[in-house]
């Protein structure tokens, strides 16, 4: 028994010890200071606090480890802080934008009178969260010691990660611009222009993409069973809180527009994330994040 223990401690001291442990920290309070926001609102810690850490953390990782950058790693931070940028500029304007109105008051309504503790529970956790699906980008500049850089199908499948970053990022603006022209053309429709004529909704598919590219881009960096727990961990977080988050616009969806017609027609025609898939619903999807 006491080998076995021997063993296994020496086995985890090494998983440890390839992890950038001091950059995690850096990233983690950096993640703290910026979405303590949500102390101001609640939803800022899932919104803006979101949005802005990933950016803060993409900046601050080329800065400080900028001996390992290559073009790869470059290209996917750069694609990292034009996700965040774009996010948070988006979310802010959404909230002046007199369409959004009602549903800001009902967002506020929810957590207003929230505890502090619980406040802060949240707050720890997010920023905890947010550093973990940063690890990919964060791996690739920190190597694990003896590990050797990706060559050939591994250069290979980091610019195919790459690739589907950008392409998803462009499909998030797309459907996120589309459906504000929509909205401040027709507030009280539905929209079904553009992207949202394939799948209902294509932002959170640009989304889910986004970090799939990701994780994807740093494939050949995960030289340890530790290292893909938390890769793995932060892909699955983020992917269980978009279906949640699918799920719960399509609530909000029936409720508003469930009368009409057109928009029966419209759901029960149009995939609700995959295109093309015959998946119209997620109302028996149990998800507990998002």
């Amino acid at each position: 028994m006491n080998q076995v223990m021997s063993t296994f401690s020496t086995w985890l001291s090494q998983q440890i010890a390839s992890l950038p442990l001091s950059m995690m920290l850096i990233l983690f309070g950096l993640a703290l200071l910026i979405s303590a926001v949500g102390f101001y609102r609640v939803v800022y810690f899932i919104s803006i606090g979101y949005a802005f850490s990933i950016v803060a953390m993409a900046i601050t990782v080329v800065v400080l480890l900028r001996q390992n950058l290559t073009w790869a790693a470059a290209l996917q931070n750069l694609l990292l802080v034009v996700w965040g940028v774009r996010l948070g500029i988006f979310l802010v304007r959404r909230e002046l934008q007199p369409a959004y109105g009602k549903e800001l008051a009902e967002v506020h309504a929810r957590s207003a009178g929230m505890p502090l503790a619980r406040k802060a529970i949240i707050w720890v956790g997010v920023s905890l969260l947010y550093v973990i699906m940063f690890t990919p980008s964060l791996f690739v500049l920190s190597p694990a010691p003896g590990a050797t850089a990706p060559a050939g199908v591994g250069s290979l499948v980091q610019w195919l990660g790459l690739l589907l970053m950008a392409g998803a990022l462009l499909m998030e603006t797309l459907a996120d611009q589309q459906k504000s022209a929509f909205k401040a053309r027709f507030p009280a429709q539905f929209c079904n222009a553009g992207l949202y004529r394939w799948v209902r909704c294509p932002n959170y598919l640009g989304e889910i993409l986004f970090w799939v590219g990701n994780w994807l881009a740093a494939l050949l960096f995960y030289a340890t069973p530790l290292r893909w727990l938390l890769a793995l961990s932060g892909l699955v977080c983020i992917m269980l809180i978009m279906l949640g988050s699918t799920k719960r616009l399509e609530a909000q969806q029936d409720a508003r527009y469930g009368k009409n017609p057109a928009y029966q027609r419209y759901v029960r025609s149009t995939p609700i994330l995959i295109p093309f898939a015959p998946i119209y619903t997620l109302h028996n999807l149990r998800v507990y994040l998002g």
